[in-house]
C-alpha cells in the first residue's frame, strides 16, 4: 500500500526538475536514488570509522610506523 504526501506545487516542480536533470522519469525515482545514495554514504562512513579504529589499535600496539617510500624507491631503482 502506498502512502501519500502533500507538498507544494513549487516544491514538486523543483523535485521534477531535479529528477529530469539526473535522467530520471519520476520524483519517486529521484527519492529512491537519494535513499540509495544515503545508504552508500552511511556504509562509507562506517568503513572509515573501522579504518580509523584499526589505525588507532595498530599505533597503540606498534607505535609510529616508519615511512616506506624510501624502501620502495630503492626497490624500483634496482
Amino acid at each position: 500500500m502506498g502512502k501519500s504526501l502533500t507538498v507544494s506545487d513549487e516544491l514538486y516542480g523543483r523535485l521534477e526538475a531535479a529528477a529530469r536533470l539526473r535522467g530520471l522519469a519520476t520524483v519517486e525515482e529521484l527519492l529512491e536514488a537519494w535513499q540509495a545514495n544515503e545508504e552508500e554514504r552511511r556504509r562509507r562512513v562506517q568503513a572509515v570509522e573501522r579504518i580509523d579504529a584499526l589505525r588507532t589499535r595498530l599505533f597503540a600496539t606498534y607505535g609510529e610506523m616508519p615511512d616506506s617510500i624510501e624502501l620502495l624507491r630503492g626497490d624500483r631503482a634496482r
